[in-house]
């Protein structure tokens, strides 16, 4: 994601303590962001009710209806909080955006707590999911290299998922294992140009917007670890 804000401060030019402080607001609000799934994903999860109706929109093409409803969200939020320097708008795109997030995982958590091994199994998929999110990040920071240059490769391969995802939807195919190996990559890949984006391209200010973005991937690879972890 990139600021079309004029005349801010590129934090690439900022001072090593605006950059410092710009990465603690930022993983601040990844981190209450993530505070806030939970506790949407809590309250959704005592519904019989919602949980029933998600379930049942997880077959064919009511699925493809739920996926373009949660990119039209994502696409929302995220040109808010980029074209906005209201940070009460961009507070309230990312509460939208994060509790698509929480309805959008209905099925998967209901099926992992309810199906499998319930909290043992969130709390593996959790731990891989945040370790490899770090440790990805790190290669950002530590390497100090510039991998906007991925972007590309990102998008192309976002697109050949997607087509896969509606083929599966349309035609009652399971996409497999691998398919899922595949995606965390992919994610691997979204969270490695989001932490460069955090570097290279905003402004100091844009630490909602970074949030986002990084929240957005963050997401992405923990359901398709979580997909991995449920499979029998």
């Amino acid at each position: 994601m990139e600021n079309t804000f004029e005349n801010r401060l590129l934090l690439a030019e900022a001072t090593d303590q605006v950059r410092v402080d710009f990465y603690k607001k930022t993983y601040a609000h990844v981190a209450g962001g993530i505070l806030l799934f939970i506790f949407f994903e809590y309250i959704l999860l005592q519904s019989e009710t919602v949980v029933n109706f998600m379930m049942s929109m997880t077959q064919g093409w009511r699925w493809l209806v739920m996926l373009g409803g949660f990119m039209f969200i994502t696409s929302y939020a995220e040109s808010t909080a980029l074209k906005t320097a209201d940070k009460n708008k961009q507070y309230l795109a990312y509460a939208i955006y994060i509790f698509a997030e929480a309805i959008i995982f209905v099925p998967l958590l209901a099926i992992a707590i309810f199906y499998t091994d319930g909290p043992a199994l969130l709390q593996q998929a959790s731990i891989v999911t945040l370790a490899l999110f770090v440790g990805i990040s790190s290669v950002v920071f530590i390497t100090k290299k510039n991998f906007s240059f991925i972007k590309a490769g990102l998008t192309v391969g976002f697109f050949i998922a997607m087509g896969l995802i509606v083929a599966g939807a349309l035609f009652g195919f399971d996409l497999g294992l691998w398919f899922s190996v595949g995606m965390c990559v992919l994610a691997g890949g979204a969270i490695l140009y989001q932490t460069s984006n955090l570097v290279n391209k905003f402004g100091t200010e844009d630490y909602i917007p970074a949030a986002l973005g990084l929240f957005a991937s963050l997401m992405l690879l923990f359901w398709y670890v979580l997909s991995i972890f449920s499979r029998d």
